[in-house]
């Protein structure tokens, strides 16, 4: 019988089944590893929340500041999605600290917040991630409030949302959906500056506007020339909101289950203002 010593001698010395012997282990070890992991009960998709909105508006400042904890660094123009790991919880105690995440104490449940980029040539990324993202649990929608009392800036903020309102829409109106509908935060920042306007006025000028884009699509259709047929079907799914009405508003929603809330904050100031953000949020993961 070969002692420890011959035994170790043997598989020192190269030859042909010690470096097969070596390959198995090298090659098979990570991928039998793998396997385990991922047939494992306790292997789950953690709750998503989705950030979106056009550029400027503040996302990835907030997301920076819920990753830290703390006043995040001036930040650039988003060219990717990016995600971090968060902590939510909806213990009273805690509530209405976005610093929650950072105590030891507690029950907590695990999300991600994607980040999206709002530049206009990259919002498919945004719209693909809104379409295929796991486990999406509810959307920010981040305005800016300072600037959107000016049409430019009004006008492709709401045409943004329409996009996003209708998906969801969409969603929620087809048969065998499964996930249910997902809630909307409509995230008015900046109202730390003076000419923000308040959340009321942000909710208003965001209907009124969504309810000039919805006439505007629905007037193309009819100048058109597609048959009458045609238009009535296609104007039904591209109509947001109560179908027919005359004035769009974010109440119509609920038909779809989709509810929207307009609510105030600020990430960029000294001692930031996202509380309420942070609590919206922890309610819906």
């Amino acid at each position: 019988m070969p002692t420890v010593t011959q035994m170790a001698e043997a598989l020192l010395t190269p030859s042909i089944p010690v470096i097969l012997l070596g390959l198995v282990i090298v090659v098979g070890g990570p991928i039998l590893l793998h396997l385990i992991l991922a047939s494992s009960a306790t292997y789950t998709i953690a709750p998503t929340v989705l950030l979106v909105g056009p550029e400027n508006a503040g996302k990835t400042s907030l997301l920076t500041l819920l990753e830290r904890g703390t006043r995040p660094a001036d930040t650039h123009t988003t060219q990717r999605t990016q995600s971090v790991e968060l902590n939510a919880t909806t213990d009273a105690r805690t509530k209405g600290s976005f610093r929650n995440h950072d105590d030891s104490t507690g029950t907590y449940t695990k999300f991600l917040l994607i980040d999206t980029p709002g530049h206009g040539k990259l919002r498919n990324l945004a719209m693909a991630k809104l379409a295929d993202a796991d486990k999406l649990r509810a959307v920010v929608f981040m305005v800016d409030a300072a600037a959107l009392g000016e049409q430019e800036t009004l006008a492709p903020t709401a045409a943004y949302l329409y996009d996003v309102l209708l998906h969801l829409q969409r969603k929620a109106s087809q048969k065998g959906t499964t996930g249910g509908a997902i809630p909307v935060l409509i995230a008015a920042n900046k109202m730390d500056l003076f000419t923000a306007l308040p959340a009321s006025l942000v909710k208003s000028q965001l209907e009124n506007e969504l309810t000039r884009i919805r006439a505007s699509k629905s007037k193309a259709l009819l100048d058109s020339g597609v048959g009458v047929d045609e238009i009535g079907s296609e104007e039904h799914d591209s109509w947001l909101g109560e179908y027919d009405s005359e004035k769009f508003s974010f109440q119509q929603m609920s038909e779809f289950d989709v509810s929207v809330d307009v609510v105030p904050g600020s990430v960029t100031t000294t001692v930031a203002d996202v509380d309420k953000w942070w609590w919206w949020m922890a309610q819906r993961v």
